[in-house]
């Protein structure tokens, strides 16, 4: 694990592309493309609302909470990893549904043009989404970015594994169950958007919970591939361990079955229409009907670690198998592209990782985003793209609330 802190705020960064949304008097938007022509692989990331740095984040805060804010109740952000976050004003639904449906069609539309994709030949958007500002969101940016109606559309709402859920499904065959849709044997071949589009500033907005309200921002990450080609699957594990102590409760605002928690999964997979599927899975609620609730960082760290890593040294293992079955022992892992939850949590993994024998580069990406939720691995990958060489094999390493996990290791380029 690496720390990369940026010391300024990301619509600093020189490659940024700045323009404003004209809703509520205009909402400032960010986004970065990247494309790497070895691999063949590119996409956008990016952010919306004003920027705060660590040192004005409590004057948001109080305003939110509509009280002040106590001196202990003040986290040490930068401890934690993040300098900056993204947050926009206060809004009614019609406008968030405006501002955050333009903020994902240009996410996909900007993607197209790194890509240099025509819109028509795209088969696949699969996007992860915590709390989507409608049930057809996916639908709807797509259509506005020029997608055809006949691409399959696939929302994941995993909280922060809702990206890696996404990619899991477009790479690996085997997470299919009888009667359903196989999303990796139909996107084959073809290519596909992936990513994560997080707007948890309006998701946190009547939130009363203050580690989350400093902790959480806006972010958004998509990447084009084609599966089986410029992306190919190697070994991955999906699993759930439901959180039934309500560590890190949240609002589902999705539609979601709730069956018993003896159910064999807690994840509904429905085919709401022929090009839409949802995946949506079971969260521990906040009693009170707030959006997100913590109990405390320790809760978080106890909540992701100790099964965090056992998913990960599962994968590990599988991927030596392999390497070991296909003659190329001396194949490793590059790098692993990790959730952001916070940086002393990924360290803490990365510590009981090697312990376990099992190291690999871990950089911290993400100082001038906040924790983004399922858009994080997406921003971190792409920040990292221009450094992969056709050939390396790439962990990602997926986490979110629930909670659920997808783990996978590919072979790039």
């Amino acid at each position: 694990m690496s720390e990369n802190s940026q010391s300024v705020s990301f619509y600093d960064r020189p490659n940024v592309e700045k323009s404003i949304i004209p809703v509520a008097g205009g909402v400032a938007l960010g986004m970065e493309g990247i494309y790497n022509s070895k691999l063949g692989i590119g996409g956008v990331y990016g952010s919306w609302g004003e920027s705060y740095s660590n040192l004005r984040l409590p004057s948001f805060v109080e305003h939110r909470l509509g009280k002040p804010l106590d001196t202990n109740d003040i986290l040490n952000l930068s401890e934690l990893g993040f300098d900056f976050r993204q947050h926009i004003p206060d809004l009614n639904d019609a406008q968030h549904l405006e501002l955050e449906l333009e903020v994902g069609a240009r996410l996909l539309r900007k993607a197209l043009e790194t890509l240099h994709w025509d819109a028509s030949e795209v088969a696949g958007v699969l996007i992860g989404m915590s709390g989507p500002v409608s049930d057809d969101y996916v639908i709807r940016i797509a259509k506005m970015a020029g997608i055809p109606d006949t691409a399959l559309k696939v929302s994941v709402h995993k909280a922060c594994d809702g990206s890696m859920g996404a990619l899991h499904l477009t790479l690996n065959p085997h997470l299919s169950q009888p009667g359903q849709v196989n999303i990796a044997e139909q996107l084959r071949g073809k290519k596909v958007l992936v990513g994560g589009i997080e707007g948890l500033s309006r998701f946190t907005c009547n939130a009363m919970d203050r580690n989350a309200l400093q902790l959480f921002g806006n972010g958004m990450g998509v990447i084009g591939v084609i599966p089986g080609e410029t992306m190919k699957f190697l070994v991955g594990k999906s699993f759930e361990n439901y959180d039934t102590e309500g560590l890190l409760a949240v609002r589902m605002y999705y539609p979601h079955s709730h069956p018993d928690l003896s159910a064999k999964s807690l994840v509904d997979v429905v085919q709401e229409n022929s090009d839409h599927i949802r995946i949506a899975g079971l969260m521990n609620e906040p009693k009170d009907g707030a959006s997100i609730e913590m109990a405390g960082l320790m809760g978080m760290v106890k909540l992701f670690v100790r099964t965090g890593v056992q998913v990960v040294e599962d994968v590990y293992k599988e991927y030596h198998a392999l390497m070991d079955k296909l003659g190329q022992s001396g194949h490793s892992i590059k790098m692993g592209i990790v959730h952001h939850a916070n940086f002393k949590i990924n360290t803490l993994k990365a510590k009981h990782l090697s312990k376990l024998g099992i190291e690999f580069p871990m950089p911290w990406l993400l100082s001038d985003f906040g924790n983004v939720s399922a858009a994080s691995n997406m921003i971190a990958f792409l920040r990292k793209l221009q450094e992969i060489q056709p050939g390396d094999h790439i962990l990602f390493d997926g986490f979110g609330a629930g909670t659920y996990y997808d783990v996978m290791a590919v072979s790039m380029g």
